[in-house]
Formats: C-alpha cells, structure tokens, sequence
C-alpha cells in the first residue's frame, strides 16, 4: 500500500487505518496486542483511538481503549517510530455524565486537558492527529436526519476551539488536527478561520461512510476536496452489517450472531446502524456481492479502498483473522457494472444508516 498525505499536513498515512474502538470491550489487552502487532506486520502505519473507547461508550472503560494502545506502545519502543497515532477528544457528553460531569460543551479548556490526558494512557509525547469527535454546537448526526435551529444552545465558539487546537500544536503535543461527524458548514468554518486567524488548517474529517451511509457525497465531498481536507472513513460495514453475518438471522434474537456488535449491545441496535431498512439495504448489498462472486466483506471494503473521496479507511476488528480478511480486501476491483448495480440499489433505498 503507498502511504498518502492527510491534507496540507506532514502526516503519511497507509489508506487503511486500524481502528480501535473495540480494544477494552470486545478485544481484551492480550488479543489487542496481537492484532497491533500484525497490523504492524502487515504493513499499517495508522491507528486510530479516543478518549471516550471503549465501545460501546461505559463509565468503566473510559479511556480503556488509549490504555491499552499505550501498554502496546511501552512493550514496542520501536512501534513508536512507525506508527501515525490518532485519537480524539470527545464532544458535550450526549447523556454520559462520566465525561466531564456531564458538560454541554467542549471548551478550550478542556480540550488541553483531554489531550494531556490521552497524551498519559498513550505513553507518548506527542499525538500525530488530534481530532475532535464531534461538534458542540447542534448539528444532525449520529442517526438525526434534519438540522433544528430550535435545539442551538450557546456552546464555545469554533473559533476558540480551534486556537486551542493551534495551540496544543504549537506546544509540540500535537502534530496535525483533525474533525469527526463534521457538516460541511463545520469543515468551511474550521478552514476560514484557520486562514483569517493564522491557526492550524484540519486535515481530516472523520465520518461514516459505507454502502448503507453515502452521505458524504451529498456535498461534504466536494467541501473536502476544494478546501484540501482528506476523509477517514469510519463503518466501511456498517458495523457488521455488510459482513452477511445478520443476513438470515437478522440483528436480535436466537440465532442472531452473538459476537456482533449489533446483536450484543442493545444500545448500538437503537442507534442508525440498528434500523430494519439499514438491515434491507445490507442484503441487497450482500446479495450483489455474492453475484459477482465476492463476499459482501470484500465488496464493502473495495467500495470505500477504491473510492477517490478517501483518504483512509478506518476497520474495526475483534480478532487478527478479522485483521487478515480485512486487509486481504485491498486490491479488490470491482468491475464498471456492479458499481452501476450499486449505485441503482443506493437510488432505490437511499443512506438508511445516516
């Protein structure tokens, strides 16, 4: 894989980026660390974290998954020098109150502190890419469809956030910035102010994108692409979805795979990726796949690896033969008239899990 560059930073980066999300709930330490190590062995360079992993989201495991990635990184000096190291300061709680008490807004403040924070479970002096999980102002994610004026609350300004930002990258804590679950008016903003003020320009946005969630290119490509912010693309399946593991059992009940993410937590059925119509897309999409004689893991995959808007694409893994059938999907092409098949099933059902 040939590394590419993460906007107008320094930052090279392999175009598959090993998630970690499930490192501390789903992958204990000891299994973590195998899949670190043949990550490493297989060539990638990115890894990427936050503050609030494990997941699904517990006061218990706050900060489990940095931990653990910090453990790996103490036992392997060397790894160090390799690895581009990402991680993310979450946004106003969204009902977890172990995160800062509770707060409704991310301030300058406790941006600073969130990072010296991760900077101590991480075991490293510097964090190659800074993100923030998402905005603290409203905006309509994470499974809400519309933008409602009505629920704005006064919250810090992107302004100050991102002088705190600039100054972490400043102080030698960080070297590049990044956003997450970001609209395009939030990805102009950060760049605007950036070249009015002098600050640090973002170089990445992180956001979901999959067969079942296409939303990035109803215009936040563009915005991207002409401001010179690459896209880290988070859920290539969907959270199991474009696996065909949910197929014919669906997402509850006996049969359903234990080990999913889907089935075994309640509070990620509720979320988009939980929707019966999100369930009805993946079979399409699995069911195509498997046509063209591919499984609907391969296909997902080479969807988001082949896509011009991005840059990497994040997988989520519970174990190194996740790791392998992941990353043994790079190089998949998929020829010009199964992405038109895709594309006509995207026109009939939409992006059920935005």
């Amino acid at each position: 894989m040939n590394k590419v560059q993460l906007g107008s930073s320094d930052l090279q980066v392999t175009p598959i980026c090993l998630g970690t999300m499930t490192f501390g709930e789903q992958v204990n330490e000891a299994t973590a660390h195998t899949i670190l190590d043949r990550s490493l062995e297989r060539g990638v360079n990115f890894l990427d974290a936050a503050e609030m992993y494990s997941v699904p989201a517990r006061a218990e495991t706050f900060g489990a998954t940095e931990t653990i990635i910090g453990n790996w990184l103490v036992k392997r000096p060397s790894a160090r020098k390799k690895m581009v190291v990402a991680t993310k300061v979450a946004g106003p709680a969204r009902g977890m109150d172990w995160i800062r008490q509770g707060s409704p807004d991310l301030t300058a403040k406790d941006i600073v502190q969130a990072c010296e924070d991760s900077l101590q479970r991480l075991h490293i002096e510097t964090i190659d890419l800074y993100q923030i999980h998402w905005p603290a102002r409203h905006v309509p994610a994470f499974g809400m469809v519309y933008f409602d004026p009505a629920k704005d609350k006064p919250v810090s300004s992107i302004q100050h956030q991102l002088e705190a930002l600039s100054g972490l990258v400043k102080a030698g804590k960080v070297r590049a910035i990044g956003l997450s679950n970001e609209t395009p008016y939030g990805v102009h903003e950060f760049v605007r102010l950036a070249d009015q003020h002098g600050l640090t320009k973002v170089a990445t946005v992180q956001n979901p994108f999959c067969l079942v969630n296409r939303t990035v290119e109803n215009g936040l490509d563009e915005s991207m692409h002409r401001l010179g912010v690459s896209l880290l693309a988070y859920s290539p399946l969907g959270f199991g979805l474009l696996t065909g593991k949910y197929d014919k059992s669906g997402t509850t009940g006996p049969d359903a795979p234990a080990e999913g993410r889907i089935a075994k937590f309640e509070s990620v059925r509720k979320q988009r990726w939980g929707r019966p119509e999100a369930l009805v897309a993946a079979r399409r999409y699995n069911a195509l796949a498997r046509e063209y004689g591919l499984t609907p893991t391969q296909m997902a995959l080479a969807f988001c690896y082949t896509k011009w808007q991005v840059a990497s694409t994040i997988i989520g893994v519970t174990s190194v033969a996740q790791l392998d059938d992941n990353l043994d999907a790079w190089g998949t092409k998929l020829p010009p008239e199964l992405l038109a098949a895709i594309d006509g099933i995207r026109w009939e059902l939409r992006d059920p899990a935005l």
